[in-house]
């Protein structure tokens, strides 16, 4: 079967970016606002106690993640790619909806803070789904340049986290507290529900994934999965940790720097703008270079550059904590972030037979997000608390890092994957 389908990839591309670029855009302009959520919904005498609440209520979510996969992972092995992802970019925009919508919790008392959990449980459980599935679309409709169209998934991801540290610098330069606490916050949850629309349509005028259509649907893939792929889901979520880490510590780094180093959100926000643009123009160029050289060298590079260069840089930035040194950071983040995330898609996709890829990378992904990425703000703001230390932020981030290092050596030599 020919796979030189040009127009039908790239609609596979746009398709598949926008849902993955909803899906982020709202992760991460909940932790972006996540000081303004903790005042609105969560309201208690100590500030500290407040925002661990939010973030917990951010990570709930993701307890949702793998239930997501399982079902939606499975439903597009069983049934296809395409149904999966139609499905999928739905229950975002209900979930979105629902936080639009949701008075606060001087309105409704407890019934907000309960409005904004289900909200949450939704958009994970759609989440869980989403990236496997698309992810899945996409490789399948071009085997031949894995790394470089997979890519294009962290770009749209990078691409998110522009949109969201650009409406965080600009809401919170241009309102008063009272107006962002008042209305302004829920302005980029509208914009993200009104991207919903767009993507669905495409969806549903997509053709299935050839690949997937030459292979045919898997009966029973979460019974394959877990009968004779285990070792494989296991060096699978490995390899998702580091990527995971670098894109939540990206994200909670607004709020380290307003609560941590006392600098303003406008600077903290607009710090994190180089991040994304990093993200977004360099993502195809790591794809397209790991066609050429393999994934795991990027993917091992740059796990050892975070264990080896978190804790000077974050050491350097707590004595100097300045909008400069704070973008210097960023930018260092961005582009071993992108370094390692934008190779890791293909191997994933390696490392699953197509029969099973949609349930396989689905549930890897999301079992390391679930630890590493849900509960990351609410982990770090504990760690600073407990030992009285803000550069507790870069334990988290070793962790992780090492952790990747041990997966990507065992995708090479044990699965003898490049």
């Amino acid at each position: 079967m020919a796979y030189q389908q040009h127009p039908q990839t790239w609609r596979a591309v746009i398709s598949s970016s926008i849902g993955n670029a909803l899906e982020w855009f709202d992760v991460l302009i909940y932790s972006a606002f996540a000081v303004t959520i903790a005042k609105l919904f969560f309201p208690v005498q100590n500030q500290t106690i407040s925002l661990m609440i939010t973030f917990a209520t951010f990570g709930v979510a993701f307890f949702m993640r793998p239930l997501g996969a399982v079902i939606i992972g499975a439903y597009s092995d069983r049934v296809g790619r395409k149904p999966a992802l139609t499905l999928s970019i739905m229950l975002m925009m209900l979930g979105t909806l629902m936080i639009v919508l949701m008075p606060t919790y001087d309105s409704i008392g407890l019934w907000a803070p309960a409005g904004i959990v289900l909200a949450r449980l939704v958009q994970g459980f759609s989440a869980g789904g989403e990236f496997g599935s698309s992810t899945a679309f996409l490789v399948e409709h071009a085997p031949h340049r894995r790394g470089f169209f997979s890519s294009w998934q962290v770009a749209s991801q990078g691409m998110s986290i522009l949109l969201a540290a650009l409406f965080g610098a600009v809401l919170s330069a241009q309102l008063t507290t009272e107006q962002l606490e008042g209305w302004g916050w829920r302005i980029p949850f509208i914009f993200g529900l009104l991207i919903g629309p767009a993507g669905l349509y495409i969806r549903q005028n997509l053709e299935e994934s050839p690949e997937f259509a030459e292979a045919g649907a898997s009966g029973s893939p979460l019974r394959d999965i877990f009968k004779f792929q285990k070792e494989r889901l296991l060096i699978a979520s490995g390899s998702v940790i580091m990527a995971t880490v670098s894109v939540y510590l990206v994200v909670y780094m607004p709020t380290y720097a307003v609560k941590q180093l006392g600098m303003t959100s406008t600077a903290a926000f607009s710090a994190t703008i180089l991040a994304g643009v990093i993200m977004l123009f360099f993502s195809p160029l790591v794809g397209e270079l790991s066609d050429r050289y393999g994934r795991t060298p990027f993917m091992l590079a740059s796990s050892v550059l975070f264990v080896l260069l978190s804790y000077p840089l974050f050491a350097y930035l707590s004595e100097h904590p300045n909008f400069m040194n704070l973008l210097m950071v960023q930018g260092v983040i961005g582009l071993l972030m992108t370094m390692y995330f934008a190779a890791m898609p293909a191997l994933l996709a390696d490392i699953f037979p197509v029969r099973t890829r949609g349930t396989g990378m689905s549930l890897s992904y999301n079992i390391a997000v679930m630890i590493f990425g849900g509960f990351a703000g609410m982990t770090i703001t504990w760690l600073i608390a407990a030992t009285g230390n803000k550069l507790a932020v870069t334990f988290y981030v070793i962790t992780g890092a090492l952790c990747s290092v041990i997966a990507t050596l065992a995708a090479r030599y044990r699965l003898g994957l490049k």
